[in-house]
C-alpha cells in the first residue's frame, strides 16, 4: 500500500494543533498506536477511518489523498471536452462522443457537479444542432417559440433535468447561478414561463450585479480595473438586447421605413463600442464583427448593395484586429475608460480564425427569415470575392 495515510494523519493534526493523546482518546486507542500510524508502520483498523476523517472534518478521500488526484483527472477531462467543443462551434463534428466521454466520467465520479455542469451544457448544445430553435413571428406580429416541437426535444429534456438539479444543490454558486440561467433559457424554449418568472426572482437586478458592485464597492487602480469590466459588459449586453428587442418585433422591418429605422439602429450600437474603447475593441472586435453582418444584411434587403459590401469589410477589419490581438503576447484595451480592464489571450474565442469563418456566420441573427437575401447577396459577384478576402 504506496497511500501514506500516517504522514497525512499527523499533518492533520498539526494543522489542527491537536496532539497525538487527544487523538487517542477521541478515537479510544492508545498514543503508541496513533504514534505508530504516523511513522506509517501500522494502519488503523478499516472500522476507524470514517472516525479519523471525521475527527479532523475530512472526506476519506481526502484522508487517503485522493482528492487531489481526482480533481486533477475531472479538470484533465473538462480540458479534453473543451478542445473538442472547439470543433463544434459551427457543426455537430463530436457532440456525441463529448456526451459519452461525459458520461463515462460521471460513471467514474458519481454526482460530480463540473462534470453534470458540462453535460447539461453539452446536451443543450446537441439539442439546438440537432434540431433547431423553432421561432416565428405570431398574430401579433412578436417572435414565439414552437414549444410542442421544443418538448419533444429530447436532449433539452435531459439538460433541464440535470439543470434543475444544479440549480437546487450545486455548491459552486457559478454553476448554480450559471444553471439558474441556462434552465430559464430552456424553459423559454418549451414553454414553461411561470417557471421562468419564479427563477428570475432568485436573481439579483442590473443595479445589484457582480459587475457593478466590484465597481461601486472599490477603488483606486482596482476600481479603474473594475469600471472598465463594468463599462465593457453593459455595452455588450446593451448592444444584444438591443438587437433582440429588433428581431422580436417584425414590425421593424415590414415596411421601408422601418427598415430604414432599424438600420440606423444597427449603425448606433457599431459606434457604441469605439465611443467606449477607442480604436483597440479588444475581445469586442468580434461583437462588432457581428453587428457589421447583420446590418449588411439589412442594407442589402433594403437595396443599398454597395453599402451592405463596403460594412461587411469592415466586418472584416474587425475579425482581422481580433485575430491579431488574440495572437498577441500581451493583449490590452487602450481607450481612456477601459485601459485598466481585464484583457489576456485566453479571453478570446477561437483565437486566428475569426476571419476565415465570418461567411459562415453570416447575417449572425437569422430573424426576419433571410433566405431570399442570401440568394441575392451570394450570387452577387462581389461576395465571393469578399470570401476570398476573408480567407486570404
Amino acid at each position: 500500500m504506496t497511500v501514506q495515510l500516517g504522514t497525512k494523519i499527523r499533518e492533520l493534526r498539526k494543522r489542527d494543533s491537536r496532539t497525538q493523546e487527544n487523538l487517542a482518546d477521541a478515537l479510544g486507542v492508545t498514543c503508541q498506536a496513533v504514534s505508530r500510524w504516523e511513522q506509517n508502520a501500522t494502519f488503523p483498523d478499516m472500522n476507524l477511518i470514517p472516525a479519523i476523517a471525521n475527527y479532523f472534518g475530512v472526506t476519506i478521500d481526502e484522508l487517503f489523498g485522493y482528492a487531489n488526484d481526482r480533481e486533477r483527472r475531472v479538470d484533465s477531462l473538462l480540458a479534453r471536452i473543451d478542445s473538442m467543443e472547439n470543433d463544434n462551434l459551427r457543426g455537430d463534428v463530436n457532440l456525441e462522443k463529448c456526451i459519452s466521454l461525459l458520461r463515462e466520467g460521471l460513471a467514474e465520479f458519481p454526482g460530480n457537479e463540473k462534470i453534470t455542469h458540462r453535460l447539461a451544457e453539452i446536451l443543450s448544445t446537441t439539442g439546438w444542432r440537432r434540431h433547431g430553435e423553432w421561432l416565428r413571428y405570431g398574430e401579433d406580429g412578436h417572435l414565439r417559440s414552437d414549444f410542442d416541437r421544443h418538448r419533444t426535444n429530447e436532449y433539452w429534456n435531459e439538460a433541464i433535468l440535470l439543470f434543475e438539479r444544479l440549480a437546487e444543490e450545486a455548491s459552486d454558486d457559478r454553476i448554480r447561478t450559471d444553471s439558474l440561467c441556462s434552465l430559464m433559457m430552456l424553459y423559454r424554449n418549451t414553454g414553461d414561463t411561470e417557471k421562468v418568472l419564479s427563477l428570475a426572482g432568485r436573481l439579483p437586478d442590473l443595479a445589484h450585479s457582480r459587475e457593478i458592485m466590484l465597481a461601486m464597492a472599490t477603488d483606486g487602480k482596482t476600481q479603474a480595473k473594475y469600471l472598465g469590466n463594468a463599462l465593457l459588459s453593459l455595452t455588450y449586453q446593451l448592444a444584444e438586447q438591443a438587437v433582440y428587442a429588433l428581431v422580436n418585433s417584425i414590425r421593424h422591418f415590414d415596411t421601408p421605413a422601418a427598415m430604414e429605422e432599424s438600420i440606423g439602429v444597427m449603425e448606433g450600437l457599431v459606434n457604441l463600442f469605439p465611443l467606449i474603447c477607442g480604436e483597440n475593441l479588444g475581445l469586442y472586435h468580434r461583437e462588432s464583427a457581428y453587428l457589421r453582418l447583420y446590418l449588411s444584411r439589412l442594407l442589402y434587403e433594403a437595396g443599398r448593395q454597395d453599402e451592405a459590401f463596403e460594412v461587411l469589410d469592415l466586418a472584416l477589419a474587425d475579425a482581422r484586429a481580433y485575430d491579431a490581438l488574440a495572437n498577441s503576447d500581451a493583449p490590452a484595451y487602450t481607450g481612456a475608460l477601459v485601459c485598466d480592464a481585464d484583457l489576456s489571450r485566453a479571453d478570446f474565442i477561437e483565437p486566428g480564425s475569426l476571419a476565415e469563418n465570418l461567411p459562415l456566420d453570416w447575417p449572425m441573427w437569422c430573424n426576419p427569415d433571410y433566405t431570399a437575401v442570401k440568394a441575392a447577396i451570394t450570387a452577387d459577384p462581389r461576395w465571393d470575392a469578399w470570401v476570398s478576402r476573408c480567407r486570404a
